[in-house]
C-alpha cells in the first residue's frame, strides 16, 4: 500500500534521524489497534537521497510480518529508485533486531544487489525511538555476509580472489627480483670503490681526499 506523502516527508535523508522523524510520524497517524501490528515498509530514493515513496510492504500481527523480497523491491522498481530504506516497527518497544530481522536484511540486501538497488539501511523503529543498522555496524557485517549469495556467485567471486592473489604474488616476486639485483649492484660499487680507496691509500693519499673520492666513510678506509 502506497503512502501518502506530505512536502514535510519528501525531504533529503542525510541520516537516520532523518528517517525515523518521517516513519514516527506515519506509525502515529495510524489507530491505535494498527500500530500495534508490526509494519513493514520500504523508502525509495533518488541518487540525492531525496525521498520518492514510502510503500507499506507488509502489515502484521503483534511480533510478526512476513515479508517476501519480491514485494519489498516491486514499488522500487516501477518508481526507478536507486536505493532504498527498509524500516519496521517493534509493538513491544524493544528494538534490538532479532535473528530473523538480520537474516531478512541480508537476503534483501543481495536482491538488491541483482537488481542494481542499493539497501543503505534497516531502521527498526518505535513511536518514541529507533535501532539503525547502518549506525550500528550491523548492515556493513551483513554486506559481507555470503549467507544468500548464488553459488554461482560466490565461486566466481572466489576465482576472482585466487586471480588476484596469484597476481599479487607475481609482484611481489617480481619486487624480490629487483631488490636482489639492487643489492648485487650496491655490493659490486662498493667493491670498486674499496679497490681504489686501497689503491689510494697506498699511494698514500689523505683518508679524507679518499673519502670525498670513493665515498666510503673514514672508518671503513681506516680499516683497510
Amino acid at each position: 500500500m502506497n503512502v501518502k506523502l506530505t512536502d514535510k516527508h519528501k525531504i533529503k535523508v542525510k541520516e537516520s534521524d532523518d528517517i525515523f522523524e518521517v516513519m514516527r510520524h506515519i506509525l502515529l497517524r495510524d489507530n491505535k489497534i494498527d500500530r500495534e501490528k508490526e509494519h513493514f515498509w520500504l523508502i525509495c530514493m533518488a541518487s540525492n537521497n531525496l525521498i520518492v515513496n514510502i510503500e507499506l510492504v507488509s502489515l502484521g500481527s503483534v511480533n510478526a510480518t512476513t515479508v517476501k523480497p519480491m514485494n519489498v523491491f516491486r514499488v522500487a522498481v516501477l518508481k526507478g529508485a536507486v536505493k532504498v530504506i527498509l524500516c519496521h516497527n517493534h509493538p513491544s518497544g524493544e528494538i534490538k533486531p532479532s535473528e530473523a530481522d538480520k537474516d531478512l536484511t541480508d537476503r534483501l540486501i543481495q536482491v538488491g544487489r541483482i537488481l542494481n538497488i542499493e539497501v543503505t539501511d534497516h531502521l527498526i523503529i518505535t513511536t518514541k525511538t529507533y535501532m539503525s543498522f547502518a549506525d550500528t555496524g550491523l548492515l556493513q557485517k551483513l554486506q559481507e555476509s555470503t549467507k544468500w549469495i548464488p553459488q554461482f556467485e560466490l565461486i566466481e567471486r572466489i576465482r576472482k580472489e585466487e586471480k588476484k592473489l596469484r597476481e599479487e604474488a607475481v609482484l611481489i616476486e617480481k619486487e624480490k627480483a629487483l631488490i636482489e639485483k639492487e643489492k648485487a649492484l650496491i655490493k659490486k660499487e662498493k667493491e670498486k670503490a674499496t679497490e681504489i680507496a686501497k689503491a689510494m691509500k697506498e699511494e698514500g693519499d689523505p683518508i679524507e681526499k679518499i673519502a670525498r673520492i670513493t665515498g666510503l666513510t673514514e672508518k671503513e678506509i681506516k680499516k683497510l
